[in-house]
């Protein structure tokens, strides 16, 4: 179960500002070890410290094949690569490029793939609208059921609303 709580977008000079839009609640983050613990109990056919020693392998690995340039695709999960933060403007021309003035940093992207994809979210999850979250004011809303594969007109994503 999703639980969704609106939470109003404050940025002035966005047309949606003071709009109400629903982000999700997080109430525990799993590291490797709740994972692993997680796999063994699900009858992996393999030990909690075999999946933490394969899990912290993979994502090593996954590292390392990242900084070669290299893109990771775990099926049914997500291709994972490089993505370049370019210094807003940048260069007149190719010839006026310079990694060392144009490009800002690196950040890790995910993209789903296989089974794991944004439409077979929204087809799998249910989401219900949260009562209360901790740190918000309790609302007297009654909770509501949302269709999963609705979205707010003009979002384009997590990238668009950072709080």
């Amino acid at each position: 179960m999703i639980k969704v709580v609106a939470r109003q977008y404050n940025n002035k000079d966005s047309k949606y500002n003071g709009r109400f839009y629903g982000y999700p609640v997080i109430d525990q983050t799993l590291d490797i070890d709740a994972m692993a613990k997680h796999m063994a109990e699900h009858n992996a056919g393999f030990s909690e410290a075999t999946c933490t020693g394969v899990l912290k392998a993979l994502v090593k690995c996954t590292k390392e094949m990242i900084l070669d340039g290299k893109n990771v695709k775990i099926d049914n999960l997500a291709i994972f690569s490089c993505g370049i933060i370019n210094e807003p403007g940048g260069a007149e021309s190719a010839k006026e490029f310079r990694v060392n003035k144009h490009v800002k940093g690196i950040r890790l992207r995910a993209r789903a793939t296989g089974e794991l994809t944004n439409g077979s979210l929204n087809q799998e999850a249910n989401v219900r609208k949260a009562i209360y979250v901790l740190g918000d004011e309790p609302t007297t809303d009654a909770p509501d059921t949302t269709d999963p594969g609705t979205t707010d007109p003009g979002t384009g994503g997590d990238d668009d609303f950072t709080e």
